[in-house]
C-alpha cells in the first residue's frame, strides 16, 4: 500500500502520446512540479485537458503538446497566459475550446464511465461549429428537444497537487476550492499526486476534522511525490500564495527571442532542491500572502 516514490519514477511512468489531466486552476495549486519534471522528460506529442496556467504555456514552450482541451488559460492577474498565447496565434497546437461548464461535464462524464452528459450548456453558440467532436443529440423523450452531448474527456493519466498525502493515497485539499481535481483523477487510468507534506496515516484519524478535507478515495491515487512546495510559482492556500515577482520574470521571458531556453536554463534544467533555492527559499515562498478571492 505504499504509493510513495520520485517524481523521476512517476514521471517515467508516462508515455509520449498520453492524454493527461492536469488539475489546479489557473496559477492555483497546480503540480507545477511534475510539470518540471515533465519538461525535464523525453515526452512529447501530448494531449492535455486543463484549466490552464504556466503548466499548459511551459509545456507549449517546451513543444511537448500537440493538442489542448482548455477552457482558459491564465495567470489570473495576466489574463493571458504568453506561451500559450505563442503557440495559439502560431497555430502550433491542436486545440478543443470550450467553456469551463463543458470541461467539467466532460469531466464528469469520464469519471462516471459514460461516453456523454447531454446539456443546454454551449447551445447557440459557436461551441459546435468549432469542435465537429461535440455532437447534438435529441431527445429520447419525444419532445422535440435538442441537447449538446459533452464527450467524456477520457484521462490516460491525472496530475494533481494537494496540501497532504499519507503513503496510501490519501490526499487532503484544504484550501477554498478543490476545484476539479476529484474529477481529474476519477476521470484518469492512473493518477499522479504531488504534496506539500508526507504525513502519518494516523493524522486522518486522530482528528476527524482533518478526513473532511479529503474528496477522493486512495484507491483513485496511484503514486504519491512529496515534493515541498511543488505548487509554486502558483499558490497551495492556506499554505502560500503565488509568487508575482517570479511570474513577472517568466512572462517578460516570453518577449525575448531565447527568453524560454534562459528561462529553462536557470530554473528547469536543475533538481527541485536548487529550484528552491532559486526562488528564495522556504522562507521567501512561506511569506508570500494569500490570494483573496
Amino acid at each position: 500500500m505504499d504509493k510513495v516514490c520520485t517524481a523521476n519514477t512517476a514521471i517515467a511512468s508516462l508515455e509520449s502520446g498520453m492524454t493527461l489531466g492536469i488539475g489546479g486552476w489557473g496559477p492555483r495549486r497546480k503540480p507545477m512540479a511534475l510539470i518540471r519534471e515533465i519538461l525535464r522528460s523525453d515526452l512529447t506529442d501530448l494531449t492535455v485537458v486543463s484549466y490552464g496556467g504556466a503548466d499548459v504555456g511551459m509545456l507549449c514552450a517546451a513543444g511537448k503538446l500537440r493538442k489542448l482541451v482548455f477552457a482558459f488559460v491564465s495567470l489570473d492577474f495576466i489574463p493571458l497566459e504568453p506561451y500559450f498565447r505563442q503557440a495559439r496565434q502560431n497555430g502550433a497546437i491542436e486545440v478543443m475550446e470550450i467553456d469551463e461548464g463543458l470541461m467539467l461535464l466532460g469531466l464528469r462524464a469520464a469519471a462516471m464511465g459514460v461516453p456523454f452528459i447531454p446539456t443546454s450548456v454551449g447551445l447557440g453558440t459557436d461551441v459546435v461549429l468549432h469542435n465537429p467532436e461535440i455532437q447534438l443529440i435529441d431527445s429520447p423523450y419525444g419532445d422535440d428537444r435538442q441537447w449538446l452531448a459533452m464527450p467524456a474527456l477520457e484521462l490516460d493519466a491525472a496530475l494533481v497537487h494537494v496540501d497532504r498525502a499519507d503513503a496510501r493515497g490519501v490526499c487532503q485539499i484544504k484550501g477554498p476550492d478543490h476545484y476539479m481535481d476529484d474529477l481529474f483523477v476519477r476521470a484518469a487510468g492512473q493518477s499522479i499526486v504531488s504534496c506539500d507534506q508526507l504525513v502519518d496515516t494516523s493524522f486522518f484519524h486522530t482528528d476527524p476534522e482533518e478526513s473532511r478535507y479529503v474528496f477522493w478515495e486512495r484507491s483513485c491515487t496511484n503514486r504519491v511525490v512529496p515534493l515541498p512546495y511543488g505548487a509554486h510559482p502558483g499558490s497551495c492556500t492556506p499554505l502560500y500564495g503565488i509568487d508575482i515577482e517570479h511570474f513577472k520574470h517568466y512572462v517578460a521571458s516570453a518577449g525575448c527571442e531565447s527568453g524560454w531556453q534562459q528561462y529553462y536554463s536557470e530554473f528547469i534544467a536543475i533538481d527541485e532542491a536548487m529550484y528552491l533555492q532559486k526562488v528564495g527559499g522556504p522562507a521567501a515562498i512561506n511569506a508570500l500572502p494569500l490570494p483573496v478571492y
